[in-house]
């Protein structure tokens, strides 16, 4: 059985792995990476022989793990491509957008591989799409297994947006498990994730916040305590509330959230604002609220809360108004999204309100107001003057991605044979090298380098 890291580096970018095993090649992930442009922004596909693939299995649909599956699709259009239900139905989402953020793209910096697919070709990958729920084991051919000693995978919930899945691989005897990105503590909105807890001789596992120790008393109750309690003081303060938030998972996570310190009295009804695309994947969210991974099932977000859609026009002529929340995307407060086009009319005003609640990478106009000091000024958009800091920022910690703790844990009950670490930068990825040596000194831990092959 071999793997092979398609990554171009040690990072957290285009996810995606290659394994061979039983005469077939399966893709796991295809991801596109944030912060690149073009054929740079893929996984090195040019590693695989064309035409070999017999399946990619896709774990979620966040960018990084999907944005490339156009493209991958179109040269191996004999694969089949295997998800869950509710990854497929937002895959189409953010595929779709994707098409139009790289147009734009095009047009801005004269990038001529770009889009590196079009709307049709999302549409005819989506023609190869099989969709596989939770707890069903299938062959490599995409049929039900009738016996277990048939080559199989096998989905599992893995709690960290929905849909997001980690899968088993038995093959050749041997169990190998990709943990894709996992959260094991439940959400508001979706539950934890429910692994196996033996028998795995290969664990492939995701190491996102491995240089990220968890504060001495951190919850996500606690947190959940302060945001409400910041919120208020904002609305004290005679502003509004401005939340720089990703459109998948982390807007309906911030509005369930919402939603439940309204019904426990904790929130007024104040007027509500979110962007078009979080729209259209909260009512995918809302569409699928029986689906096993979602608490709530009888929770309609978009009714419940009855949010005003922000559109790119509305953006120019809107200012912040008193006692409002703008849960609006990107995260990151990217060039060109809403988040970045409404930081600048509040960025200068010491009555608004900042509130950070996820991931902001340092390079990023988010990163960089993180890292400010009140007073400092801040360039947020290419071309544009700096804006002097003065609004009130605060950071909150309501992430995804399972603690390091809680993996390092997991990685340990399992005892594993082998450990395959994937998906973070080199000091995550090298935290848990160490200490997985120290706890698990007869498993082999790997650091599989981009390109070569290993074997498991």
């Amino acid at each position: 059985m071999e793997f092979q890291n398609l990554t171009r580096k040690v990072e957290i970018g285009a996810n995606s792995y290659l394994l061979r095993t039983a005469g077939k090649s399966l893709v796991f992930d295809t991801g596109m990476h944030p912060k690149a442009r073009g054929l740079a922004a893929t996984p090195d596909f040019s590693a695989i022989p064309p035409g070999s693939v017999n399946g990619i299995i896709v774990t979620h649909a966040h960018q990084d793990h999907l944005g490339s599956l156009p493209v991958l699709a179109q040269r191996e259009p004999q694969a089949r491509v295997y998800m869950t239900p509710a990854t497929a139905k937002i895959a189409e989402v953010m595929l779709h957008n994707s098409v139009n953020v790289m147009t734009r793209q095009r047009e801005e910096h004269g990038d001529e591989d770009l889009p590196l697919f079009t709307h049709r070709g999302v549409d005819r990958s989506r023609a190869g799409w099989q969709l596989c729920p939770l707890g069903r084991s299938f062959g490599f051919d995409g049929e039900r297994c009738k016996n277990d000693d048939e080559p199989s995978f096998e989905f599992f919930n893995a709690g960290h947006i929905l849909g997001a899945t980690g899968v088993l691989i038995r093959s050749e005897g041997q169990r190998v498990f990709y943990t894709g990105d996992v959260n094991f503590e439940d959400q508001t909105l979706v539950r934890g994730a429910e692994f196996p807890t033996e028998g795995v001789d290969t664990l492939i596992m995701e190491t996102t916040r491995g240089d990220s120790p968890t504060p001495v008393g951190l919850t996500r109750a606690g947190e959940a305590d302060r945001l409400a309690n910041a919120i208020h003081a904002a609305f004290e303060r005679g502003g509004s509330v401005t939340i720089p938030i990703f459109a998948l998972g982390k807007t309906q996570e911030i509005l369930a959230l919402i939603w439940k310190m309204r019904l426990e009295g904790r929130l007024p009804r104040v007027p509500l604002y979110i962007g078009g695309l979080s729209t259209k994947l909260t009512m995918i969210y809302d569409a699928m609220a029986s689906d096993p991974q979602r608490t709530h099932p009888e929770l309609n977000l978009l009714k419940e809360l009855s949010p005003y859609v922000l559109s790119g026009r509305d953006i120019f002529a809107i200012s912040p108004r008193k006692a409002c929340i703008y849960a609006i995307s990107s995260g990151m407060m990217t060039e060109n999204t809403l988040s970045n086009f409404f930081a600048r009319r509040v960025l200068s005003d010491p009555k608004q309100s900042l509130f950070f609640v996820g991931y902001s990478d340092p390079e990023s106009p988010a990163g960089r107001i993180r890292a400010a000091q009140a007073g400092d000024e801040i360039v947020i958009e290419t071309g544009q003057p700096p804006l002097p800091l003065r609004c009130h920022i605060e950071d909150f910690n309501f992430s995804a991605h399972a603690s390091r703790e809680s993996l390092l844990n997991y990685a340990i009950g399992l005892r594993p044979k082998k450990i395959v670490l994937v998906h973070g930068d080199r000091p995550a990825i090298e935290w848990f090298q160490l200490e997985l040596h120290r706890s698990l000194p007869d498993t082999a831990i790997i650091i599989p380098e981009p390109g070569k092959t290993i074997t498991i």
